[in-house]
């Protein structure tokens, strides 16, 4: 990440897991990405318009993964700032595709070291 800032001993504990979910995320390793994320996890996704889609579960999150890695299995994710306060961070990032890129801020809960939420949301 370009810029991190976290406010408490805490929030530093919460960058370092999102850091770490962030870097199996950009190799499109669902295995470990799920090793990254609680039992109980929450994904809520930008799509479909207007409110996204809401996933809770290892499975229901696994398939989420799974169909958008194939969907586009070269596109990138890069945090361009991230700052965290207790198990809260939220993560401003650029997302390339082979077709373009599209921005965005996730709103993210850890617990345990690992991911219990990721909430999506994209510029229109």
């Amino acid at each position: 990440m370009s810029a991190h800032l976290a406010v408490d001993d805490a929030g530093e504990t919460t960058l370092a897991a999102v850091d770490s979910f962030n870097e199996v995320f950009n190799r499109h390793d669902v295995d470990a990405i799920m090793a990254h994320m609680t039992d109980d996890c929450l994904l809520e996704t930008t799509s479909p318009a207007p409110d996204g889609g809401r996933f809770r579960g290892q499975a229901a999150v696994r398939a989420v993964w799974e169909q958008f890695f194939r969907e586009d299995p070269a596109a990138r994710f890069d945090a361009e700032e991230a700052f965290a306060v207790g198990d809260r961070c939220v993560v401003r990032w650029r997302y390339t595709f082979s077709s373009g890129h599209v921005r965005g801020v996730d709103v993210i809960r850890v617990r345990d070291g690992k991911v219990a939420e990721k909430l999506a949301y994209v510029k229109g």
